[in-house]
């Protein structure tokens, strides 16, 4: 879950990143590496979007829940 306008943002970035990869994947990977890692890829972008739209579509006055739900994600890639 998003709970901030900097969090946004962080997800954002990631989504961004994350189809980056693809678009390298598409060209530079075999078929059938770009068949098993895509799907992951896919996935992880679907639930970040899912994040973001949730977070859009809340208004700012409600409240939301403590603690950040893309802390599984490495930082590596933030």
């Amino acid at each position: 879950m998003i709970h901030n306008d900097q969090e946004l943002e962080t997800t954002q970035e990631r989504i961004a990143y994350f189809q980056r990869l693809l678009v390298q994947l598409r060209v530079t990977a075999t078929p059938e590496e770009f068949s098993a890692v895509a799907s992951g890829y896919r996935a992880e972008i679907t639930r970040m979007q899912d994040e973001v739209l949730a977070y859009l579509l809340r208004h700012a006055s409600e409240p939301t829940s403590v603690g950040s739900s893309l802390s599984h994600i490495p930082a590596s890639i933030a």
